[in-house]
């Protein structure tokens, strides 16, 4: 990993472990913390890295909660998450990395925004299959595919929550690593530090299993939205200087 110093990858690990705790405990947060951390420390690491760690982290909730998936909304979902992959492949080659930083900053706080309101959407045919194609545009370019599926889910019984998006969240994730590398867009450092990472974000796991039954949700919230909002603000405000 050529050009990242200690101090920047500590930066990371620790926005990964804490990413991995959320996103163990209440479905989502891996990208939405570490992509901003990410993206200001180590942008030549940026998307592919937080990707492949997106990859991973599933399998470690599907082990324990595998019952519950709905697999009807992934299945009109996932068809729209490959074209909208296709669309972050471009936005990838397309854009610079202080835009890249910018698209990051506002997918973040649109999020935030739309998770702190608590907007309830219908689950429908229509409604997966812009969540799935939104997704595939925002994970692929930005790493962070969450917000437009669990936007969908986040009324739904908390283990249907959690399955459901690890699903998603895999396969959406390999989708989009397949797409990066036959686009050139996935470094050998990329690669490197996700499995240096790896470690941390079994931490950060077996931290959120237990946290999960002593948290409550309404002090975990909160924390995750301001945590993410203000680093997504800091990432905007960089990405003009």
């Amino acid at each position: 990993m050529a050009g990242v110093g200690v101090g920047a990858l500590l930066v990371v690990a620790m926005a990964v472990l804490i990413g991995a705790m959320t996103q163990t405990s209440v479905g989502l947060g891996l990208g939405l913390v570490s992509a901003p951390f990410m993206t200001i420390a180590t942008p030549s690491l940026m998307p592919g890295a937080l990707i492949m760690l997106a990859a991973t982290l599933p399998f470690f909730t599907l082990v324990r909660e595998h019952r519950d998936i709905d697999w009807f909304g992934l299945g009109w979902a996932m068809p729209w998450r490959v074209v909208g992959t296709v669309a972050g492949v471009w936005i990838i080659t397309q854009v610079t990395t202080s835009n890249l930083e910018r698209i990051v900053g506002v997918v973040v706080l649109l999020g935030v925004l739309l998770t702190a309101r608590a907007v309830v959407v219908p689950i429908n045919r229509g409604t997966l299959g812009v969540a799935g194609f939104v997704s595939g545009v925002t994970g692929t370019a930005t790493s962070i595919g969450g917000p437009p599926f669990a936007l969908l889910y986040q009324h739904r019984p908390p283990h249907q929550i959690r399955s459901t998006i690890a699903v998603f969240f895999t396969v959406g994730a390999i989708l989009s690593l397949i797409g990066l590398g036959i686009a050139g867009e996935l470094t050998r450092d990329e690669v490197e530090a996700a499995a240096v990472l790896v470690p941390v974000l079994a931490i950060g796991v077996l931290a959120g299993t237990r946290l999960r039954s002593r948290l409550p949700l309404s002090v975990m919230r909160p924390a995750l939205l301001l945590i993410s909002g203000a680093s997504a603000v800091v990432l905007v405000v960089r990405s003009f200087f």
